[in-house]
């Protein structure tokens, strides 16, 4: 399962098939969790000083595909990109709509069902309910030992809730007894000294891009 799936299964009510509510700019979350996850496995970077050119752009490291459909589309499309800022790099993958196809995925492998009806018989709408919630339940049960319970995250756990910090949407999707003392955690993990230094340093750089996409994206549709 990929980091970004984990994170749309996060954010669709398992009955509704549809996102919770608070829970917006999916496009950009989801697209950063695409970047991030090609940044852990060491196919995409961000430069530093060691590097050629301007410091703190996207460049790749390592071209060969993955193997999975949407991270080799995702590495195809970040290879036009390098050179640009980690943000611009966010804005361009949310712009290939990941969201629908990873969703069709996701129904195609028995997670989710598929349901398209017509509002007013006018309006095509297509909700995403649950079908096999094994792997959200798991997934959840793990949020809850490193939320809740205080546990030290993995990367990829951790991976997941900097992301949800970073589009503000930690009590939205992962709702608990006491949502304060959740984000606070959550926030202390997304800021804090777990993993390796090349770890921490891919995902601080990715969700400080995510946040200024999303922001970019709210501002534009405000205006």
């Amino acid at each position: 399962m990929l980091i970004a799936e984990d994170l749309l299964l996060l954010a669709f009510d398992d009955t509704e098939g549809k996102p919770v509510s608070g829970i917006d700019n999916l496009d950009r979350a989801v697209a950063g969790a695409l970047l991030l996850e090609l940044t852990l496995l060491g196919k995409v970077d961000v430069t530093g000083d060691a590097d050629e050119g301007t410091a703190g752009r996207i460049i790749l490291r390592e071209t060969t595909p993955v193997g999975e459909a949407e991270l080799d589309g995702a590495l195809a499309l970040l290879a036009e990109e390098q050179g640009s800022k980690p943000k611009d790099a966010v804005a361009r993958l949310a712009e290939d709509d990941p969201v629908e196809r990873l969703l069709s995925g996701l129904a195609d492998r028995g997670v989710l069902r598929r349901e398209s009806r017509k509002v007013l018989k006018l309006f095509p709408v297509t909700r995403w309910p649950a079908a096999d919630s094994r792997h959200e339940e798991s997934l959840r049960a793990e949020l809850h030992r490193v939320l809740v319970d205080d546990g030290e995250p993995d990367d990829r756990t951790a991976a997941v809730i900097a992301l949800l910090v970073a589009t503000k949407s930690v009590r939205h999707a992962f709702p608990t007894d006491d949502a304060e003392v959740t984000r606070k955690r959550a926030e202390q993990i997304a800021e804090g000294n777990w993993g390796s230094d090349a770890v921490r340093k891919a995902i601080d750089e990715v969700t400080v891009a995510v946040m200024v996409s999303v922001m970019a994206a709210t501002v534009v549709t405000t205006s």
